[in-house]
């Protein structure tokens, strides 16, 4: 896990987060081991979400109910979170839309105790509005009308801020006058989408079995080869807090495909454009991903594509040859072609090996597996983009382009 949190945090923009879910048994073990990675201090938070309310059945302490999620920022101090609702109750009330973005109307008048007059001097003064109500000023104009912050009970109030807060709201469009069920003209603020974002995720939505795995089946019409995938909308409310439109984000632990499915939901929603990489390594799960993406894509006629690539195996060729293994005689001549083709580790002495030829026999098959697994240079399961040119590996001109164009890289 070091290494891919090392990669993870070089391909990071500087306004970056990563975001890892975990299960209990392993939460300490990967915060220690992010915190010295990220650095505690950018260490965002530890959310717990509930994703089986209904517990383990058969658990013999226990029954746990929740997974864990650490967010962590490349650089805490140049990150921020975006202002949205993500309580689909919340959500609701935020029933305008303008250039930029949803929002509600609050009243300007500051109308409560602390909102008088006496107890807020500089935020008393008159608001001049257009007979048509469609513009606002602080300075008085000819056949604008006065409006003071006054409580219907005719008391001295305050408007919400001061007059320099008050212009600038102004300026951005931010204050619209309404005249009431009475006649009167009430001041009244856009109240830009936002809440207060807990580190208890509890709401339905998150519960892993109904919009996680029978999502999933409702989407491929079978039974999903991929393990508990996680809610859709866990990961669309991480993209809605986090991301920008045009973002790019990578799921190096893709399963069943939900942040590719959470990415075009979100640019469907808010007309964004962001892109998403996913790696994948065991065969399973690449097909749910890749049906439940054309099918999302079909469905929700969305208007976009994406590539599938697979790395050019080289030494995963040889550990998928030993997991296929019956006999200790097709190892034996595995680990013959092994010497001659694959890349070993630098611990690997092949002559002596080669001495303890008997001992090698001795070992039961199990072992003589783990044992040519130890052999191989992890390193160089698959070729590397750097070696594609060299003809050993046999990489095809079609290949070599697409690699090109796919990394930018000319020549």
């Amino acid at each position: 896990m070091k290494n891919r949190l090392e990669v993870a945090k070089n391909l990071l923009t500087d306004d970056g987060f990563i975001v890892i879910a975990i299960d209990h048994n392993e939460l300490f073990y990967l915060g220690v081991l992010a915190d010295e990675v990220f650095g505690r201090e950018n260490r965002i938070g530890l959310i717990s979400i509930l994703s089986n309310p209904m517990g383990r059945q058969y658990a013999k302490f226990f029954s746990a109910t929740n997974d864990y999620m650490i967010v962590y920022a490349k650089d805490e101090t140049k990150v921020n979170f975006n202002e949205v609702v993500i309580d689909w109750n919340k959500a609701e009330a935020f029933n305008m839309k303008d250039e930029k973005g949803k929002y509600k109307l609050n009243p300007f008048l500051h109308d409560h105790k602390k909102g008088s007059r006496e107890l807020k001097p500089d935020n008393w003064y008159p608001i001049y509005v257009s007979k048509d109500l469609k513009h606002l000023s602080l300075e008085k104009k000819e056949e604008y009308i006065e409006i003071w912050p006054i409580s219907y009970k005719g008391i001295e109030k305050s408007w919400m801020t001061v007059r320099e807060t008050t212009q600038e709201r102004i300026n951005n469009n931010d204050l619209l006058a309404i005249k009431d069920n009475n006649g009167n003209i009430k001041i009244y603020y856009k109240f830009r989408e936002q809440q207060r974002l807990s580190t208890c995720w509890i709401d339905k939505k998150y519960n892993a079995n109904h919009y996680g795995t029978r999502l999933l089946e409702g989407i491929l019409g079978r039974k999903p080869q991929v393990s508990f995938p996680k809610s859709l909308y866990t990961i669309i409310d991480v993209i809605k807090i986090m991301t920008q439109k045009d973002d790019i984000i990578l799921d190096f632990f893709a399963g069943s495909g939900t942040t590719a499915h959470a990415v075009l939901e979100v640019n469907k929603e808010d007309g964004g454009n962001r892109k998403f990489i996913l790696a994948e390594q065991l065969d399973k799960h690449i097909e749910d991903s890749i049906e439940r993406i054309q099918r999302v894509l079909q469905k929700g006629n969305i208007n976009d594509n994406f590539v599938y690539l697979e790395l050019i195996k080289w030494n995963e060729n040889f550990v998928e040859k030993i997991q296929e293994a019956k006999t200790k005689d097709e190892l034996k001549k595995l680990w013959e072609t092994m010497k001659e083709k694959a890349f070993l580790s630098y611990k690997v002495d092949i002559k002596t090996i080669d001495e303890h030829a008997k001992d090698f026999d001795d070992l039961s098959i199990e072992d003589q597996k783990r044992f040519l697994f130890e052999c191989l240079d992890k390193n160089h399961l698959y070729v590397n983009y750097s070696e594609i040119d060299d003809e050993e590996y046999g990489v095809s001109e079609e290949d070599k382009k697409l690699n090109r164009e796919f990394y930018k890289k000319n020549g």
